[in-house]
């Protein structure tokens, strides 16, 4: 299969890649088709194939493209744009899909230590509960910290190693 941008391809050694990484994707926890999705759009010059390419390049259904880059989308690693000229849809992996993929983490951290906050306080902060509780909110909290600096390091070290 040729990449859309023309270059040539062996489509042995880029379905090796997109299983192989598919499948470390699975044991991490994802859907195996959205992995699988996933590493084709990765493993794309373009960074972006329409349903019709994915289908092929991965024998898959439309349906199955379907779903894998719906949820894809939900959780922003890849977004949704019209081909130039068509009215097909092509979907897009961008440089920085792990940077918004963690960074919209951080909003759900924040509804679990909200949660975990209301825990503490139903709970009693002196019953071994509301101990463990609060220790798991402590933790959140370390972490979101922790994930802000490194982002900020990220930031820099890819301006330094990649430019704009």
């Amino acid at each position: 299969m040729a990449e859309p941008s023309g270059t040539a391809r062996d489509p042995e050694a880029v379905s090796r890649f997109v299983e192989h990484f598919a499948a470390q994707l699975v044991e991490a926890g994802m859907q195996r088709m959205p992995a699988r999705v996933f590493g084709a759009l990765l493993a794309s010059d373009a960074g972006a194939l329409t349903s019709a390419q994915l289908g092929e390049q991965l024998q898959i259904s439309p349906a199955a493209v379907s779903g894998a880059v719906r949820y894809l989308a939900q959780v922003h690693m890849v977004s949704r744009e019209r081909e130039p000229g068509s009215r097909r849809e092509r979907y897009r992996v961008h440089g920085d899909q792990w940077y918004e993929a963690l960074t919209n983490r951080e909003a759900v951290i924040k509804r679990w230590e909200d949660a975990l906050r209301e825990g503490v306080t139903s709970l009693g902060a002196d019953t071994p509960a509301g101990r463990r509780l609060a220790e798991t909110l402590a933790f959140f909290e370390f972490v979101e910290k922790e994930v802000e600096a490194m982002m900020e390091r990220w930031r820099v070290h890819r301006e330094k190693r990649f430019g704009q």
